[in-house]
């Protein structure tokens, strides 16, 4: 078997930014979306002192660095591919039910944590101790389940359900 290349902090928060950006897209003011006014997933209802319309992909990225990547402790997760995914489910619907969902997926690989929302070093250390590919697969199992579950909740939000279960399975 091939070792995996490491992969330098700044190459890792590239790489998943871009992972992001993929998923969000340009300026959107739809009245479905809680967020509002967005623009590269930086909603004005999240930033009210930054000007949405007018953001640039350099200061999405570097919000995306300061708030979610380096305090979060993302960039702590060894493996790339499932800190780019919890990092993109944080971006998509906020850091607490992305923690509470990589918890789930913990337990439901034979894991025995607390879902409490919270990415501690509990948390991590589970992460960094499980089958990768098991993990990766369960978190993407119950990003679907969310997001299903969201749609059938709010009606109004059945309209995104495509998008979600193709950013959830991505």
């Amino acid at each position: 078997m091939a070792n995996k290349p490491k992969i330098l902090t700044d190459e890792r928060f590239e790489y998943a930014v871009n992972f992001v950006l993929s998923h969000e897209g340009g300026y959107s003011d739809d009245p479905d979306d809680d967020g509002g006014e967005t623009k590269f997933g930086i909603s004005k209802r999240s930033y009210p002192h930054v000007d949405v319309d007018a953001l640039t992909v350099e200061q999405a990225k570097n919000i995306y660095k300061r708030d979610f990547w380096d305090t979060q402790l993302y960039k702590d997760i060894k493996d790339i591919n499932l800190a780019t995914k919890v990092f993109d489910l944080a971006v998509n619907m906020g850091s607490s039910w992305a923690h509470r969902l990589i918890q789930r997926a913990l337990k439901s690989t034979g894991q025995n944590i607390a879902e409490d929302g919270v990415l501690g070093p509990i948390t991590l250390t589970a992460i960094n101790k499980a089958d990768l590919t098991d993990l990766l697969a369960a978190l993407k199992s119950e990003a679907a389940g969310y997001y299903r579950t969201l749609a059938a909740t709010q009606p109004r939000k059945a309209k995104f359900l495509k998008g979600w279960l193709k950013r959830a399975y991505a």
